[in-house]
């Protein structure tokens, strides 16, 4: 507890502060000041209106059979080193629209896919359920025959992510996780972010939870098109479990990891606010820091150019 007390007091994050913060951002939909991070580096971008997606490269799109599920995925090959990309709890493989044109046209070779009780991605009630997305992911990567690559990930998929960055280090040329609060089990970690949110908060509609303010009232067709995606994400039938990771999470578990890492936060994300990141870039040291004013929990989504822009400089260095 003393330690995740010196963060609070050195952050000035007492309970009521941040849950008057988070209050306020609904209204104001930006992070202004106080940027903070202890990573090597960190910085902020202006946000810009994202526009039209431009014409995306042409890609493969498949089922790989794995065990305990038919993984649905697209893929534009080519000799361009591989970047995945894992989505939130919302959206499937569709919502990297903006990413595709961007990293293909970058020379990278595009991958993303449905993970599983997602999208197109089919059960296989004969096979181990639920499995883990950690080990769908690694045989994904088999299946597709990639070694290395770098992994880019939003919200949900970060834990994801994160769990694969403690679980096969050797795979990974860097980790991009945006907008996540880690599934960190650290109990005092529990106990700060639950006081950031109602109760009442997971009743609240999912595209006022994960689309920004100010996207909401700029972009109202790009919001209609992200919640067109979100209502088609999940599969009909009875909802898959979660799937658990492969390890207990936890900051000093995360201290391991020696894969470079950017992360990323929104301004205006109620679901991960930025002070959050303080807690993951303390503990993963080859890490910078970037936060993107007034974007919500997709900041892909809302500001594409400046998250495709970031990222692909990060992963350019690695």
């Amino acid at each position: 507890m003393h330690r995740f007390y010196q963060w609070r007091v050195a952050l000035g994050l007492s309970a009521q502060w941040l849950i008057a913060v988070s209050i306020l951002m609904i209204f104001v939909g930006n992070w202004g000041s106080g940027v903070f991070t202890t990573s090597a580096s960190s910085s902020v971008l202006s946000a810009q209106s994202p526009g039209q997606a431009p014409a995306a490269a042409p890609a493969r799109e498949a089922y790989a059979e794995l065990p305990g599920a038919r993984i649905w995925f697209k893929d534009t090959g080519g000799s361009g080193v591989p970047v995945v990309f894992l989505h939130a709890a919302s959206g499937s493989s569709e919502v990297w629209e903006h990413q595709i044109p961007a990293f293909t046209a970058a020379g990278y070779r595009f991958i993303a896919y449905d993970r599983r009780g997602w999208g197109r991605t089919v059960i296989d009630p004969s096979g181990a359920q639920p499995g883990t997305a950690a080990d769908d992911l690694q045989r994904l990567m088999d299946y597709l025959g990639v070694d290395r690559f770098h992994l880019v990930a939003t919200a949900a998929g970060g834990s994801v992510a994160l769990d694969y960055a403690v679980s096969f280090p050797q795979r990974l040329r860097s980790l991009v996780s945006a907008n996540n609060v880690g599934r960190v089990e650290d109990e005092e970690y529990l106990e700060l972010v639950s006081t950031l949110r109602p109760p009442q908060y997971p009743d609240l509609p999912r595209w006022f939870r994960e689309l920004g303010p100010l996207y909401r009232a700029a972009n109202p067709e790009g919001a209609r098109r992200w919640r067109e995606f979100e209502s088609r994400s999940r599969p009909e039938g009875p909802l898959l479990a979660t799937q658990p990771l492969r390890n207990r999470l936890t900051f000093s578990l995360l201290a391991k990891i020696e894969v470079p890492t950017l992360l990323i936060a929104g301004g205006a994300d109620l679901s991960a606010p930025p002070p959050l990141q303080r807690f993951f870039t303390d503990s993963i040291k080859n890490s910078e820091s970037l936060i993107v004013p007034n974007a919500g929990h997709s900041t892909f989504w809302e500001q594409p150019e400046i998250f495709n822009r970031a990222v692909l400089e990060f992963i350019r260095k690695h």
